[in-house]
């Protein structure tokens, strides 16, 4: 069942300046149980071009040919929404997570409104399941902010499909940033959104699902006390479960604030247990089972790594990465 929240009356784009990033370092917080190292930048999204270019919201995935794939938002720098928000999407490769640099690669895929409703490619998360690849990514809208998440499926990384089931979900402001879990039987998406769809507390929401196309039972799961629109304090939201505590990450402009729960369709503002200084940040394993957290953002830089350092006394238990 596709999902379809109220029609937005809002349509100006909002300024993005306040999504400036100050630096990837580590920050203290009351109860730390989780923090990063030291970042190294990766990947150079300008590679020597003759303009300068970005990465931002993107997925890490290891794939059959023994490569680390990378997909991510990409557009040229000053970014401008109406020339190119991000209509092609990043694909970068490497033999090793942390060697440098990694390679770049044709654009994954290419926006194209009037064959499939894509505005633009944001925020891609990749699974894989049953030897296929799922890639959940937001395609916006023509107008309003009642965004669109779309499927995309691939057998090898190099060449994808669009699903008929598409859109997935429609949410708003700007419903976007999903992100995949296995929990038991069930797929839970999650994404960024506020309480209406025109605005309020800025929450993350999820949805679930038994087949990964067909998603329902919305529910909101976190909600900052920060009221607004676009952006603000649950962009890029990542949850990785350790044992029994599922962690969530959620990025608010060039902070990365985490917090704890047992409940993967609840967490609480008081709970938080970790605070990174990053952009968009992605949680990563390599192949002997090490823990990376990830930067990227419109502003500053490009793709760079840190080791994630957990303080929770939960390294032997299960994990969902």
């Amino acid at each position: 069942m596709k999902l379809l929240t109220r029609v937005l009356l809002v349509t100006s784009w909002p300024a993005l300046a306040a999504i400036l990033f100050v630096g990837p370092v580590a920050r203290a917080a009351e109860k730390v149980l989780v923090e990063a190292g030291k970042f190294s930048e990766v990947y150079d999204p300008t590679g020597g071009g003759k303009e300068p270019w970005c990465i931002n919201d993107h997925t890490f995935v290891h794939g059959p040919d023994r490569q680390w794939h990378v997909f991510g938002i990409t557009h040229p720098l000053p970014l401008d929404f109406f020339k190119d928000p991000g209509n092609q999407l990043l694909h970068i490769t490497s033999k090793e997570l942390t060697a440098s640099p990694w390679q770049k690669q044709p654009f994954a895929v290419v926006a194209d409104w009037e064959k499939y409703g894509e505005k633009f490619f944001w925020a891609p998360h990749v699974i894989r399941h049953k030897g296929l690849y799922y890639m959940f990514v937001c395609v916006g809208n023509k107008e309003g902010h009642l965004y669109k998440i779309h499927l995309l499926t691939s057998k090898d990384l190099w060449h994808w499909d669009r699903s008929a089931a598409n859109p997935l979900v429609i949410d708003g402001f700007d419903g976007r940033d999903p992100f995949v879990l296995r929990d038991g039987k069930q797929w839970i998406m999650y994404y960024t959104a506020t309480c209406l769809p025109e605005g309020g507390h800025h929450t993350v929401v999820s949805v679930s699902s038994k087949d990964l196309k067909h998603w329902s039972s919305r529910r909101v799961v976190f909600t900052h006390p920060k009221q607004g629109t676009f952006g603000g304090p649950t962009e890029s939201p990542v949850v990785v479960r350790r044992g029994k505590s599922y962690y969530l990450f959620a990025c608010d402009g060039g902070t990365i604030n985490v917090f704890l729960s047992e409940d993967p369709f609840h967490w609480d503002v008081k709970n938080q247990v970790g605070t990174i200084y990053a952009h968009a940040s992605e949680v990563v394993r390599d192949l002997d089972g090490n823990w990376f957290i990830s930067h990227a953002g419109w502003f500053k830089g490009g793709l760079a790594l840190a080791p994630l350092i957990w303080k929770d006394g939960l390294d032997k238990a299960d994990s969902s990465l």
